[in-house]
């Protein structure tokens, strides 16, 4: 039987360094890369980008939002690139943040987890804020299935701090009550000395204190955007998360994206080597 999601994660970022390849084909960086702006253009992108990670990164993130935008073709294109990561060992995780309820929320969880499906990835970004228990199917599929959730918890946009930073009842702000809620879930499924395969999203450049946030047991992989252009530098990982840096996923994409595709290996080289000089000394 292979390894569950988050043991995965774990020896990848051992082997690999903790560095995450965005795939977001943004309009401007389509035309810098010579590509047209549609579901074609997105696809050589997407893939272009899998060739230069593959063996040099560990995991890969596609922005789903960039690829729907062309309808059912940018979707096809999507299936393609998560499909050639996939086939060149990469850990894939689709950037969707789904989020619903019942059977809606299954239904977008078969989606991404299910093995076969058309847009399998190894996880995906879900939101909880409709309640952490509207995506029990979701856990349900992905410990069945051996994938991974990441689950929203404290996003660095300015937009996000009035609900994710109240507090309830006991005092915990919402996003500190959103981990401690999927960490006990980590905790049953999860054998003694394992990663859980639930992981968190939570922004490089969010103030652990000020989020209410503190380290959670047991240890489950974290999604870190920010880092990049967004502000956060590999060097500040550890000032950043502290005693939870071993768990970090540094996801990068403009930064490196933006050496165009002559450069793109190089780029990441670079910023792997950075971030290894960091978390392997």
């Amino acid at each position: 039987m292979s390894a569950r999601f988050g043991e995965r994660v774990r020896a990848a970022l051992l082997a690999r360094g903790p560095l995450c390849v965005g795939i977001d084909p943004h309009a401007g960086l389509l035309d810098s890369w010579g590509l047209s702006y549609d579901a074609a253009g997105a696809r050589e992108f997407g893939l272009r980008t899998v060739d230069a990670a593959a063996g040099r990164a560990a995991i890969v993130k596609p922005q789903v939002s960039f690829f729907e935008r062309f309808g059912s073709v940018g979707i096809a294109a999507l299936e393609d690139v998560l499909a050639a990561a996939r086939a060149a060992g990469l850990i894939v995780i689709a950037d969707a943040k789904r989020g619903d309820i019942g059977s809606t929320m299954d239904a977008y969880a078969a989606a991404w987890l299910t093995p076969g499906s058309p847009l399998e990835a190894d996880a995906v970004t879900v939101n909880p804020f409709l309640g952490v228990g509207a995506l029990d199917g979701a856990f349900a599929l992905a410990e069945r299935t051996g994938k991974g959730l990441f689950v929203l918890a404290a996003t660095s946009n300015p937009e996000a701090e009035v609900l994710q930073r109240s507090s309830n009842e006991r005092g915990e702000t919402v996003s500190s009550a959103v981990i401690a809620e999927v960490s006990a879930r980590n905790e049953q499924a999860s054998p003694t000395g394992e990663w859980g395969s639930f992981g968190f999203v939570i922004g490089a450049t969010v103030d652990w204190t000020d989020a209410g946030l503190t380290a959670f047991a047991p240890p489950a992989p974290i999604l870190a955007p920010g880092f990049g252009v967004q502000g956060a530098a590999p060097e500040d990982l550890r000032a950043r998360f502290g005693t939870m840096s071993d768990c970090v996923i540094a996801s990068e994409s403009r930064s490196i994206l933006m050496a165009g595709p002559a450069g793109l290996a190089a780029a990441i080289d670079a910023r792997n080597a950075q971030y290894l000089e960091v978390t392997h000394g």
